[in-house]
């Protein structure tokens, strides 16, 4: 079974940064998309970034705006997000996901964690 376990969350400053990780069990992690979701109070779940096996990423622009950096280290069996710059429109839970091939709905991995909290104070 894999599992997903998100960290890295917490309250900060608007303009300040996180860096949110995902740690994967499993074995076969480096032939996994990774995804990186959020969502707010009474919004739906939206797509933030994902990276495929071979590194190449895609990105929610209207969400990351260029402020946000996802990356892998297979060695770790972590995923990243790096946020920079942050804004009170930012707060959410933070959802990583793992599938086959990399998708913009969660529902297109296989697996998820239960998400990271991340609030950021005006």
């Amino acid at each position: 079974q894999v599992q997903l376990v998100e960290s890295g969350g917490g309250l900060v400053q608007a303009g300040g940064s996180l860096r949110l990780s995902c740690a994967v069990s499993g074995r076969t992690f480096s032939s996994y998309a990774m995804g990186w979701f959020r969502q707010a109070p009474g919004k739906e779940r939206e797509f933030v970034a994902a990276i495929g096996w071979s590194g190449g990423t895609t990105y929610n622009l209207n969400a990351a705006q260029g402020r946000f950096t996802i990356s892998r280290d297979n060695a770790k069996n972590t995923v990243y997000l790096q946020m920079n710059s942050l804004k009170p429109e930012d707060t959410a839970v933070y959802f990583c996901a793992a599938g086959r091939v990399v998708k913009t709905t969660i529902s297109g991995y296989d697996y998820r964690g239960q998400g990271t909290q991340v609030t950021v104070s005006s």
